[in-house]
């Protein structure tokens, strides 16, 4: 067997990887650079020849850091990205060195143990039923992808449908019940599945984005066909929850199917302080959520569960002669998941909550929510600054006003402005037909040091004689 240089290259990504770390709080969080440039750097023609292993891994990070955003900054305050702690970050190195195909227990067994265990302590920790089965997947888009397919499959199953083997063409018809502000992942999902966005009945929610159980029923009475009721803990603008409990009892009532896209708020029921926004959410048949954001585990991370374990390997299972499939009670990840070749996404989340315990959880989300309630506060303060949300969660909706009345021209403006800055980053977003920026707050490493630091850079950015 050949024996290559592993601690030449190995020595280069290790040094190149602790500077960017150790930087980040004094990095720009936007990118330093433009396309163009970052096209000149990394481009050329296609190498002809085998070239030294350290000087790839020096030239590559050379040439790509530029272009790097500093996600994992602890100013970063975009799309509800977390960062990555170090015990997840270190076990996601351990994890491409393994290399493990996470699909079959025979060719992994100690991926699919961790993924067994770490499944249930995710369970333990979202206070969800006991017997849920749970998959680990990339993100929040196939989280949902997975859980609707489940519930695809059961819908159609009460109905005397097999989806699986008969197809769609000539099954009885499935509809989908979701809120106004639903993320956009249940549309896809729904296209996907070959439901059709056109199968989305929007149910009306209040001013915060919460759906409306009163209009849920009315929706549900329309017709008697089966259906999947779509819910949300933690809107991706408001951070507001949907009241779970009170749909899933709407829901049950019909026989439909309940689903919760909780990416990111789902883990506020490991918070004995915010748990009470989750009331019901164990009632529910599926859950999807995303380990990057607030277990601060590296990208990808999607976790899926079901109330439904025999509809969830029924939606996902497989079975081929020349596969080696598990015994009972040995656990192939391939029969809850859409893939099957994967890496083995169950080490980082297993050595996140090792290292955090229910506790370091808990204190993550909570101390995360009082950080954006920390922003809110200071920025209402100030004339011509407007939130409009409630901030039950880490979600802030900010609306800058202007002297001339273009209110949504300015607010786009000292979105870009502030992204320009560096200090830190945060995105746009339009709520109820205005412009607003964004700010997430879900990294590990943020404190109130750069809250105080961002406050004073967004104010910078949009005084009338700033700089467009």
């Amino acid at each position: 067997m050949e024996k290559p240089d592993w601690a030449a290259p190995l020595a280069e990504a290790y040094e190149r990887s602790l500077a960017y770390l150790t930087t980040l709080p004094d990095r720009p969080v936007g990118s330093a650079t433009d396309r163009l440039d970052l096209r000149a750097a990394l481009g050329g023609p296609l190498p002809e020849v085998p070239q030294d292993a350290r000087e790839v891994v020096a030239r590559l990070a050379a040439a790509a850091e530029p272009g790097l955003v500093s996600t994992p900054s602890g100013r970063f305050f975009g799309f509800v990205i977390g960062g990555a702690n170090p015990a997840a970050l270190a076990a996601d190195w351990l994890t491409a060195t393994w290399d493990q195909n996470a699909c079959l227990s025979a060719l992994a067994p100690a991926a699919s143990v961790v993924e067994e265990v770490a499944g249930a302590w995710l369970v333990q920790l979202l206070g969800l039923p006991a017997h849920a089965s749970t998959g680990f997947v990339t993100g929040g888009q196939m989280a949902n992808f997975t859980a609707l397919a489940a519930a695809r499959h059961e819908m159609l199953r009460r109905a005397g449908w097999d989806v699986e083997a008969d197809g769609l063409a000539g099954a009885p018809r499935l509809r989908v019940l979701a809120g106004r502000h639903r993320h956009n992942t249940i549309d896809r999902a729904a296209g996907f599945l070959g439901l059709g966005r056109a199968a989305i009945t929007s149910v009306d929610t209040d001013d915060q984005g919460r759906m409306i159980p009163a209009a849920l029923s009315d929706a549900l009475a329309e017709s008697g066909c089966p259906a999947i009721v779509c819910t949300q803990a933690g809107g991706v603008n408001t951070g507001a929850f949907d009241p779970v409990g009170d749909i899933c009892a709407v829901a049950h009532e019909v026989g439909a199917w309940v689903h919760v896209d909780g990416a990111f708020g789902l883990w506020a029921a490991a918070s004995p302080r915010l748990r009470h926004l989750t009331a019901g959410v164990e009632r529910a048949d599926s859950w999807a959520t995303d380990g990057h954001k607030w277990l601060n585990v590296p990208y990808d991370s999607g976790l899926v569960f079901c109330a439904h374990p025999r509809a969830h390997r029924a939606a996902m299972g497989t079975r081929a002669d020349y596969l080696i499939h598990g015994a009972e009670g040995e656990r192939d990840a391939l029969d809850y998941t859409p893939e099957f070749s994967r890496r083995a996404r169950g080490f980082p989340v297993y050595a996140a909550i090792q290292a955090l315990g229910r506790a370091g959880v808990a204190e993550l989300v909570e101390r995360c929510c009082a950080l954006a309630g920390s922003f809110a506060e200071q920025l209402a303060a100030h004339d011509g600054v407007e939130i409009l949300n409630d901030v039950v969660l880490n979600q802030v909706l900010v609306r800058f006003l202007a002297a001339d009345g273009d209110h949504d021209g300015h607010t786009r403006a000292v979105v870009e402005r502030v992204q320009r800055d560096g200090t830190c980053w945060m995105s746009g977003t339009t709520w109820n037909g205005r412009a607003a920026m964004r700010i997430s707050v879900s990294n590990w490493s943020t404190d109130q040091d750069d809250v105080d630091r961002s406050v004073a850079a967004i104010l910078r950015c949009a005084r009338p004689n700033a700089e467009g």
